[in-house]
């Protein structure tokens, strides 16, 4: 498992680089954006979070390509940089998209719809200079598949933004 990041030093490495985020979720059902907006000041680099937690909306609303949904399902490497990607769109103000979008998208279970592993997890990230995916596989119950998904975002958005390796 990723070490823990502080969401405060996350936030002040956003506000450092200017920068704003939008969230997109599926599995995690809010628990990210929950935690960046738990900090004092959020809103000075948190635009916002989607729960797309049905597939249709992962397509209507954040412009995830219906192809490859029907595909290969809404738990996907790709589904989860299209999300990113999406979400920095749906959050933009004044017509300028959010700088970064986090995703997350996988199976939390108990029971798998797709005969993917049950915690199969794949978390998206975009940027202004790409958009990139990480998978994991988490142990344990869905609760923990859940909190598992949501500290890894916290991480991966980290990266993104400069802190941590």
């Amino acid at each position: 498992m990723s070490p823990t990041v502080d969401p405060v030093a996350l936030l002040a490495a956003l506000r450092d680089r200017g920068w704003t985020v939008g969230v997109a979720e599926s599995l995690t059902g809010g628990l990210v954006v929950a935690t960046l907006v738990d900090v004092p000041g959020a809103s000075a680099s948190v635009r916002g979070g989607v729960v797309a937690y049905d597939t249709a909306v992962k397509a209507s609303l954040l412009g995830v390509d219906a192809a490859l949904l029907a595909e290969h399902g809404p738990v996907h490497p790709e589904v989860a940089r299209q999300m990113a990607d999406g979400v920095r769109r749906a959050m933009a103000v004044d017509g300028r998209p959010a700088d970064v979008g986090i995703a997350t998208t996988g199976i939390a279970g108990p029971e798998s719809p797709d005969g993917q592993r049950v915690g199969t997890v794949h978390i998206g990230v975009a940027t202004p200079d790409g958009v990139s995916a990480t998978s994991w596989v988490f142990a344990g119950g869905r609760a923990a598949v859940r909190e598992a998904a949501r500290t890894q975002a916290i991480v991966d958005l980290a990266r993104a933004v400069g802190l941590g390796g």
